[in-house]
């Protein structure tokens, strides 16, 4: 498996996840509210759990399918602006996976806010940092809402498995 097979599949299915989730938000009477829970004093809230996760998709193509992308730095105020923007990254995400991505051995600098730089190739990037990081970040907002109260199950977290269910023999 290349890194675009593995990327793009995880990215959109994990923003269809996000998507759920907020659904699940915007239907709780806190609404809007929500975007301001978090786990724990020192984690970032939901809303920025959701401008991070989308920030990742435009972050990771730039780097391996050389697309132009400024990360934004505003949070979603509303469910319906965060919906709006998982939508957003969707559809960038349709139109991006269309460009040529590097080879996999590609050589990939990775620096980070706190000054450290990582060098891998395209093909560990995804595996190693891209995809645990999308993975981390949608459980956060998962583990948010579940923390307030929102019912929210395994089957939210992996709605697209549905796609490969056995129907029961009859």
């Amino acid at each position: 498996m290349n890194a675009k097979d593995l990327l793009v599949p995880t990215q959109r299915q994990m923003l269809g996840t996000l998507k759920g989730l907020l659904a699940k938000a915007a239907a709780d009477p806190r609404g809007d509210a929500l975007l301001s829970a978090r786990l724990a004093e020192d984690m970032h809230p939901l809303s920025v759990q959701v401008r991070f996760l989308c920030n990742m998709v435009g972050e990771a193509m730039a780097r391996i399918a050389g697309i132009e992308f400024t990360s934004s730095e505003d949070d979603p105020a509303t469910i319906a602006a965060a919906q709006a923007r998982v939508d957003e990254t969707l559809m960038q995400l349709a139109e991006w996976e269309n460009f040529k991505f590097v080879a996999d051995d590609a050589a990939i600098e990775l620096a980070i806010p706190n000054g450290m730089t990582f060098d891998m190739t395209a093909a560990e990037y995804v595996r190693d940092w891209s995809v645990p990081q999308f993975y981390f970040h949608t459980m956060a907002a998962y583990s948010i809402l579940r923390k307030e109260g929102i019912e929210v199950g395994k089957a939210d977290f992996v709605p697209y498995m549905m796609r490969y269910i056995r129907a029961p023999a009859s």
